[in-house]
């Protein structure tokens, strides 16, 4: 029988997804849903060419997004759109981001006066 979660393990914070970089991907691509050019989720994410890769490589090998290279006018383009998988999954985790900054915010409101003010 397993243990019973706690109160705050939110389980549902996806570990491949909760990286800064990872994030800024699908969080990008949920935004244009036809995808985007890699030259423009790159400066969108502010990350290197060589960095987008390899995030993208594990959000492609969780089933997250699909990468389609191909010629444009003879020139290579690169794709990268989310899956339904992956959109489905990026919202789930939303779902749970959203409470964690709910229950955030209702602890400091609910701290002891003793601990003065904790919000700005």
């Amino acid at each position: 029988m397993s243990e019973p979660s706690g109160r705050f393990s939110y389980e549902g914070l996806d570990r491949v997804i909760h990286e800064r970089a990872r994030l800024s991907v699908l969080t990008s691509l949920v935004t244009h849903p036809d995808g985007l050019l890699f030259g423009d989720l790159k400066q969108l994410c502010g990350l290197t060419d060589g960095n987008l890769s390899r995030h993208l490589q594990v959000l492609q090998e969780a089933g997250f997004v699909e990468v389609r290279k191909g010629f444009t006018q003879n020139r290579p383009q690169t794709v990268c759109r989310l899956t339904p998988n992956g959109r489905r999954r990026f919202l789930d985790y939303l779902t749970v981001l959203e409470q964690v900054v709910r229950d955030a915010a209702q602890a400091v409101d609910e701290a002891p006066a003793a601990y003065g003010s904790l919000r700005p």
